[in-house]
C-alpha cells in the first residue's frame, strides 16, 4: 500500500509538475531564441559602425574635394576678372583707334581734295 501511495504521490506530483516544466522549456526556448536575436543585433551593430565609418572616411574626401573646387572656383574668378578688365581696356584701345581711323580718312580725303587741286592747277 505505501508503494501505491507513493506512485500515486508520484503521478500526483507529475501531474502538477508538468506544467512548470512545460514552462520552463518554453522559457529556455525564448532565451534561446533572445540571445539569438540579441548576437543578430549585435553583427547588425558591427556593420552599422563600418558603414559609418567608411561614409565619415567618404565626408572627409568629400571635404577636401569641395575645398579644392573652392580654391579652383576662386582662382577662375580672378582669371575671369582680369578677362572682363583686359576686353574692357581693349575695347577704349579699339574705340580709340575708330576715331583715329576716322581721322586719317578725313586727312587722307583732304588730300586726295589737295592733289586734285594741284594737278588742276598744273
Amino acid at each position: 500500500m505505501d508503494k501505491e501511495i507513493l506512485k500515486a504521490l508520484g503521478d500526483l506530483l507529475d501531474d502538477k509538475l508538468d506544467p512548470i516544466r512545460k514552462d520552463i522549456s518554453n522559457m529556455k526556448e525564448d532565451i534561446s531564441n533572445m540571445k539569438e536575436d540579441i548576437s543578430n543585433m549585435k553583427e547588425d551593430i558591427s556593420n552599422m559602425k563600418e558603414d559609418i565609418k567608411l561614409i565619415k572616411t567618404q565626408q572627409e574626401e568629400h571635404g577636401r574635394i569641395l575645398r579644392a573646387l573652392e580654391d579652383k572656383a576662386e582662382v577662375n574668378k580672378a582669371e575671369h576678372d582680369k578677362l572682363s578688365n583686359d576686353i574692357a581696356h581693349l575695347s577704349e584701345k579699339v574705340e580709340g583707334m575708330r576715331k583715329d581711323l576716322a581721322t586719317v580718312e578725313i586727312v587722307t580725303a583732304r588730300n586726295m581734295e589737295n592733289i586734285a587741286q594741284l594737278k588742276i592747277v598744273k
